[in-house]
């Protein structure tokens, strides 16, 4: 139901091997880091704005730092404090209205 739970259609077990949430196996498409600015448009139009479609790249961003800093078996601190800092700086963003009536001025008029 709405592609949740189910392997991209892409996916072949006989070509790609098993399967790994943090790869995209859907056509391969130029990174955003070459596009050139007059391409951009042709660019972001081929993209698939899904609900479904963000969701699996969300996903994927995910299973990537996944496997980059929690993973590994000498992984370390670094997970917890990039989760600490995202922590930090939501709550700041959400706080942020009543923090900035707090600040110090010289002249209060």
């Amino acid at each position: 139901m709405f592609g949740l739970g189910e392997l991209p259609k892409d996916y072949n077990k006989a070509v790609h091997g098993p399967y790994d949430p943090a790869i995209f196996y859907g056509k391969k498409d130029v990174p955003l880091s070459q596009v050139k600015v007059y391409q951009l448009p042709a660019w972001l139009a081929r993209r698939n704005p899904s609900p479904v479609a963000m969701g699996r790249a969300v996903s994927r961003a995910y299973w990537r730092w996944n496997h980059k800093y929690v993973l590994p078996k000498k992984s370390g601190i670094t997970p917890a404090l990039q989760m600490v800092v995202g922590w930090s700086a939501f709550f700041y963003l959400l706080n942020y209205k009543t923090i900035s009536h707090h600040t110090n001025a010289k002249y209060h008029w």
